[in-house]
């Protein structure tokens, strides 16, 4: 297991003691974790290790019991979800969350709204926005959905929808990109496709994921983290971690 990095200067997120109690039970118990700018992290383990929790804690989604979470040397605990997500942590979620009914970008446009300040403009005629198209088409070049830019989110592949979902999430222009599974329902193509998305749009900015392949894991990830019971089992590359026989116990029974 790796040490701690003490570099703060090179850690987009330091959290340490992180601690969440449902009724008394410590779904996640004194986690320390630093994350390094530039850097994709991944956070794995089995069913009921704490993943999910930890995400939400870190989005604010809920405080923590214990302990404290530093975002660019700042203390974040007691801030509010949309106060960090102003300061440019966002996140994706397991399920897809695009509107179907509308196109791909149109998507992709209401996302660019909320960065630019127009997302309230009503009252103003839909030419108006005609300015974030040169943004909206290179956000779907990212992707790999600029040739389908018009056609209805509702008819997309349920891979594209993942790529689309990326897509609106990176028009959120963040520094911090959590990932809930972003693999997650797809077939072996669509799986190397995200993957390789995942890996183009990593360029300055750092990605903290929570994924169950570790085909995937062991491509992306930088530093991987193992979480079980709520608690920082082991820590390393995935060379480290997966000869580690504390990892392959806690895997006993099936991968979430």
């Amino acid at each position: 297991m790796s040490a701690p990095d003490n570099n703060q200067a090179d850690n987009i997120i330091e959290a340490r003691g992180l601690t969440k109690r449902f009724h008394g039970f410590a779904a996640v118990s004194e986690v320390d974790l630093d994350v390094r700018r530039h850097a994709i992290h991944a956070l794995i383990g089995p069913n009921g290790a704490g993943k999910t929790t930890f995400f939400n804690l870190i989005t604010k989604v809920l405080q923590p019991t214990e302990g404290t979470i530093r975002f660019n040397g700042r203390d974040i605990t007691a801030e509010s979800p949309a106060a960090v997500a102003r300061r440019g942590i966002v996140r994706s979620f397991q399920i897809s969350a695009i509107f179907p009914r509308m196109t791909v970008a149109e998507n992709v446009r209401i996302a660019l709204q909320r960065p630019v300040g127009t997302s309230f403009h009503f009252w103003r005629p839909e030419s108006s926005l005609d300015t974030l198209n040169g943004r909206v088409d290179e956000l779907l070049d990212a992707v790999g959905l600029l040739s389908l830019r018009d056609q209805t989110a509702a008819g997309l592949p349920y891979g594209r929808k993942r790529a689309l979902e990326l897509a609106t999430t990176l028009a959120l222009e963040p520094e911090l990109l959590l990932l809930d599974e972003p693999t997650s329902g797809l077939g072996g193509e669509d799986v190397d496709r995200i993957a390789d998305l995942i890996r183009k749009v990593s360029a300055n900015r750092t990605i903290l994921m929570v994924e169950h392949n570790l085909s995937v894991v062991s491509k992306l990830a930088n530093t991987i983290t193992v979480l079980a019971r709520g608690k920082v089992l082991a820590e390393g590359t995935y060379a480290q971690i997966s000869t580690d026989q504390r990892v392959i116990e806690a895997y006993i029974g099936g991968e979430e």
